[in-house]
């Protein structure tokens, strides 16, 4: 045999001298026997799109490809070339639309036509280029011209090579809101090359079972049945996926799917994932920190991850949970509570001990909020709405939307539910916010649209604004002065004082980023950055100016008493009297005290502030605008990180801008918030493939009555226990 495949180059066939049985074929090349197509040794790496073995060569195992997206490029097709239907191509002196000219004489159309209107024949020409040389009119000085003859590259292929070629960062910045990610149409986006998408286990491939949920996945390996051999060999290795598998159900992610992004977990997913693995390594004697891990977890699987953390301290380790959520609070074995305000109003300990002591304790927020002494009471009644004024989208069917129709009631406060996973993101940041934008804002690019047959009601909307919980500034020299813009007009105060005229100091004198005022050393950041290499940077303060950002000379100023630095170091509370004649400063901070951030300085860095404070911070400055009463809010679960009282403070806001006109939507699992609605649109009823059906819609009492509804029933309770305490205060 050995002899034969060396002959044969690793095939032999044999044969039988009776004739009775077919010519057996042995091959050690893992090749096929009709085609000769043969594969490599297998092995681990060979899935992975890390690696040169099993990632597509087309897209390098990223499973996407980065192109100039022709929607992006053309937003508004009605108009015509000639009125600026291209972007980047739309002003009449430039090459480019010189070139546009020439090919419409070449081809004989009109840059008149509006560009829908145009033969598909054209269109693909100007975006992908012409077969051939077109003559064109190059514009030279004083108005003289000259013919030259090009070839039609096309758009797209031209914008391509302009991006790749330009060494312009301003250029560059510029045309790169011209792109989109787009699946590789090598790999479908799989990310794998050829080899490793046709190696099936079970009839699947490892694409189709990474694309798998969590829950069918565990269906999928129960189900699985191999050969008696097979089954020996991957004994070891269907435990640990079951194990696995188990861990992540346990923690309440059913819902999530292998291949999903990282980067579209949110933060408690995140936690969840590394606290399943944690659970499965068995140790001992370990320390855990958790920092709010509930989030974005609905109360159906709320007890899910508390049994977890249970498990966690049971097997002998210490869990230290940073956690607003009051199941999760109750169920503690001990509680610490610090405060007893927020900023420079806290820091202390409260109170410490079991969660019943904690409730009598009279100087916690915390314990009166968990002993019903405080409380966010019910509305007296809904509020009524017209029926004739709504949002309506019909056929919704981005991602696991199952053609839902949903009405968005004008003019209140709508909460979407739902549990993790069943469609909520996907019905309004994917489907709705897109869609109105596009309608709303004609003046920046458009986004892309999920799946839906139609929406009607944007007529009733003159603008449209997402409100997260990001920074409201990347760099240290943000802060709440500069973002809410009353830094200006402070810088202006300090430029009229008698000392500052005299020395012909401008407002400019009194910034940290710009050269005259600011100390040199640092740069106007009051801080010196020490590289520490392979280590994370350290921040020192600086020798020059000790912290004050500002030099010498500019520090000599001063306005009523307080120099620039100062009065950046006033918190808004105190900075409220202190500029208490000053109206147009004075009503900023005002909205800001009102919103809860009275503790926050005025020059506090953008940085550190939690996200439930950017996101208070981001309604105020929307607070401050002048309103039409016709803006549609959106907000996804403004509640993580937020404390009882805060939530509080979050809905008054709200509530004074549905109260002006304006018409929120609110993405939630906080029961609290949920009660307030005055509308609520429950998606689900499981999360995945499960989901993306409309359960229900109405007044908080009337989802608690549709027993399908995981929402409605932990919503029911609430509510109950809520009027009760009502009646109990009227009596």
């Amino acid at each position: 045999m050995e002899t034969a495949c060396e002959l044969a180059d690793g095939s032999v066939v044999i044969g039988f001298m009776d004739g009775d049985r077919p010519d057996l074929l042995f091959s050690n090349r893992l090749a096929c026997s009709q085609c000769g197509y043969s594969v490599g040794r297998l092995s681990p790496r060979s899935f992975s799109f890390n690696s040169p073995e099993g990632a597509c060569p087309t897209c390098d195992g990223l499973g996407v490809k980065s192109g100039f997206d022709v929607e992006k490029l053309i937003p508004l097709p009605e108009l015509s070339i000639q009125n600026g239907a291209i972007r980047c191509w739309d002003k009449p002196a430039s090459y480019y639309f010189q070139l546009l000219v020439g090919l419409s004489r070449h081809l004989d159309f009109s840059l008149e036509t509006p560009w829908k209107d145009l033969p598909e024949d054209i269109q693909n020409t100007i975006l992908h280029g012409a077969v051939g040389v077109i003559p064109y009119t190059k514009m030279r000085l004083k108005g003289r011209f000259k013919i030259k003859n090009r070839r039609f590259e096309g758009v797209i292929k031209s914008m391509q090579k302009r991006y790749m070629e330009t060494e312009s960062e301003v250029v560059r910045t510029e045309m790169s809101q011209y792109l989109s990610e787009k699946p590789c149409e090598a790999c479908g986006g799989t990310r794998l090359n050829e080899q490793a998408r046709h190696c099936l286990v079970g009839g699947k491939s490892l694409p189709q079972i990474s694309g798998l949920s969590i829950e069918k996945l565990a269906e999928f390996f129960d189900q699985l049945t191999l050969s008696h051999e097979k089954t020996m060999i991957s004994e070891p290795i269907m435990r640990e996926i079951h194990s696995r598998v188990d861990f992540l159900l346990h923690v309440g992610l059913s819902y999530l799917s292998l291949d999903r992004a990282a980067e579209t977990l949110s933060g408690g997913e995140a936690q969840r994932i590394r606290l399943a693995s944690q659970i499965g390594s068995g140790l001992t004697g370990v320390m855990y920190i958790l920092d709010e891990p509930s989030i974005g977890l609905h109360q159906r699987d709320n007890q899910k991850l508390i049994n977890t953390l249970c498990t966690l301290r049971d097997l002998g380790n210490s869990v230290i949970v940073v956690e607003h959520d009051e199941d999760t609070m109750l169920q503690a074995d001990h509680l610490i509570d610090i405060g007893p305000g927020a900023g420079i109003h806290g820091g202390e300990i409260v109170a410490a001990g079991p969660p019943s002591t904690i409730c009598e304790h009279p100087g916690s927020l915390t314990g009166q909020y968990l002993s019903g002494k405080c409380k966010i009471a019910l509305p007296e009644q809904r509020v009524d709405f017209n029926v004739e004024k709504q949002l309506t989208i019909t056929g919704a069917a981005t991602n696991n939307l199952q053609n839902i129709d949903v009405n968005i009631p004008v003019g209140l406060l709508t909460v979407v539910t739902g549990v993790s996973g069943s469609g909520k993101s996907s019905l309004i940041n994917d489907t709705i916010y897109p869609a109105l934008h596009n309608r709303l804002d004609r003046y920046d690019t458009r986004q892309n649209e999920g799946a839906y047959t139609s929406i009607t009601g944007s007529q009733y909307f003159d603008n449209i604004i997402k409100i997260d919980q990001s920074p409201i500034g990347r760099t240290p020299r943000s802060n709440p002065a500069t973002y809410t813009g009353m830094f200006s007009i402070i810088r202006d105060l300090f430029s009229q004082v008698p000392e500052a005229r005299s020395r012909g100091y401008t407002p400019g004198r009194f910034s940290f980023n710009v050269r005259g005022g600011r100390c040199e050393s640092c740069q106007g950041d009051g801080l010196k950055r020490v590289e520490m290499h392979f280590l994370a940077d350290v921040y020192v303060t600086c020798d020059g100016c000790q912290g004050k950002r500002y030099n010498r000379e500019t520090l000599d100023i001063r306005y009523k008493g307080l120099t620039i630095h100062e009065v950046l170091d006033l918190s808004i509370e105190k900075a409220l009297v202190f500029f208490d004649a000053i109206p147009s400063v004075k009503r900023k901070l005002a909205t800001l005290e009102s919103v809860g951030l009275g503790y926050v300085k005025l020059g506090q860095s953008a940085t550190t502030l939690s996200g439930g404070e950017a996101q208070r911070m981001k309604l105020s400055r929307e607070l401050c605008k002048r309103d039409t009463g016709r803006t549609f809010y959106i907000l996804d679960e403004p509640t993580t990180g937020l404390h009882f009282h805060d939530v509080k403070h979050l809905l008054e806001v709200l509530f004074t801008l549905r109260d002006h006109g304006n018409t929120i939507v609110v993405i939630e699992h906080n029961l609290d918030v949920i009660k307030m609605a005055d509308w609520l649109i429950d998606i689900g009823p499981e999360g995945g493939d499960g989901g993306g059906q409309l359960v229900g819609c109405g007044t908080p009492e009337a989802i608690s009555r549709i027993k399908s509804s995981h929402t409605g029933m932990f919503l029911k309770p609430v509510l109950k226990k809520s009027k009760a305490k009502r009646t109990v205060s009227k009596a």
